[in-house]
């Protein structure tokens, strides 16, 4: 058989490829092995691993659960999320030497904090060193909210962010705006 060039970073030690062994799977468990397949070790726990990944495949496409409502929402808000890294946000270190965090990651772990309450979807996220504090940010936070959404639970947003930046990153508010930039049905 001539080895096709897109699969030939799959050889096997023995020579054989992963795809002529997976295209062989069902004659090897129908009885209709050659001798190398019945011998070779490698072809043996490649089978096993195929058989494996077959069995997970058929449960995956079987599985008819619906993914969550908001699944394409959240997708769509990692998407959104910026990607690059920018500026460096400085942290308080007890040891000599600056310790600092990408502002990406600071606005990760502040969008997520928001995510935990009912009825928010945190969106952008800007993090900015703030002008009056030295070891303090400026923090811009979007939202979108559920339209039965309890305009008190604003401030239960703002304390778990708060409480997430202290907590999980080690930095201090210095501002944080929350922009209620959207509404959606529950």
């Amino acid at each position: 058989m001539a080895m096709n060039h897109a699969t030939q970073d799959y050889l096997l030690p023995c020579g054989r490829d992963v795809e002529q062994v997976w295209e062989r799977l069902d004659e090897v468990d129908a009885g209709r092995a050659d001798a190398h397949e019945l011998d070779c070790p490698h072809c043996r726990a490649t089978r096993e691993s195929l058989r494996v990944l077959r069995g997970l495949t058929r449960e995956l496409a079987d599985d008819d659960t619906e993914p969550s409502p908001d699944l394409t929402s959240r997708i769509m808000s990692a998407v959104r999320a910026e990607v690059r890294r920018r500026d460096l946000v400085p942290l308080a270190s007890p040891e000599p030497g600056e310790v600092q965090v990408s502002d990406q990651a600071v606005a990760a772990v502040l969008r997520f904090a928001a995510d935990t309450v009912d009825g928010v979807r945190a969106r952008h996220c800007r993090v900015g060193r703030s002008t009056e504090h030295t070891l303090a940010v400026d923090v811009e936070l979007h939202l979108v909210i559920a339209h039965d959404f309890d305009g008190d639970s604003l401030n239960v947003v703002r304390e778990r962010v708060t409480a997430a930046a202290g907590a999980r990153i080690g930095i201090r508010l210095a501002r944080l705006d929350l922009v209620v930039e959207d509404i959606y049905d529950a």
